[in-house]
């Protein structure tokens, strides 16, 4: 599988993780400019900013460094510039509590899923941490 095709697979699978947990998916792939958000969802009144990484089990995976290592600093101000724009244009999320979630997917060197990380409120705008 090339990286777009593990990349696509792995927000389904983060967005069905969501769903199952009750969670409604309001938008994926938002796009403020330059910026991405992957999954935005909501359940009760929290707001989730999802960032999904998928890796592939291989000896790159080591190279390369956990899903989680791929969301610093600075793609961090990238997805919290974001989120910011969808607070401010979308109305019916004022008084939501928002919060950044990273999902690591891994993978199968053929593609198969292997494991689900669930990191919530892993940086940035924060509710409360229900």
């Amino acid at each position: 599988m090339i990286n777009s095709e593990n990349g696509r697979l792995g927000e389904e699978i983060a967005a069905e993780f969501y769903e199952a947990n009750g969670y409604k998916i309001l938008c994926r792939n938002y796009r403020a400019g330059h910026n991405e958000i992957d999954i935005i969802a909501e359940k009760e009144n929290h707001l989730v900013f999802a960032e999904v990484k998928t890796r592939t089990k291989t000896a790159a995976l080591q190279k390369y460094g956990s899903a989680k290592s791929a969301v610093d600093r600075h793609k961090q101000k990238h997805l919290l510039d974001a989120a910011l724009t969808y607070l401010h244009e979308e109305k019916s999320s004022y008084g939501m509590k928002p919060r950044m979630d990273v999902i690591e997917i891994y993978l199968t060197k053929e593609g198969n899923f292997l494991k689900l990380n669930y990191i919530r409120n892993a940086f940035g705008i924060r509710g409360d941490n229900r």
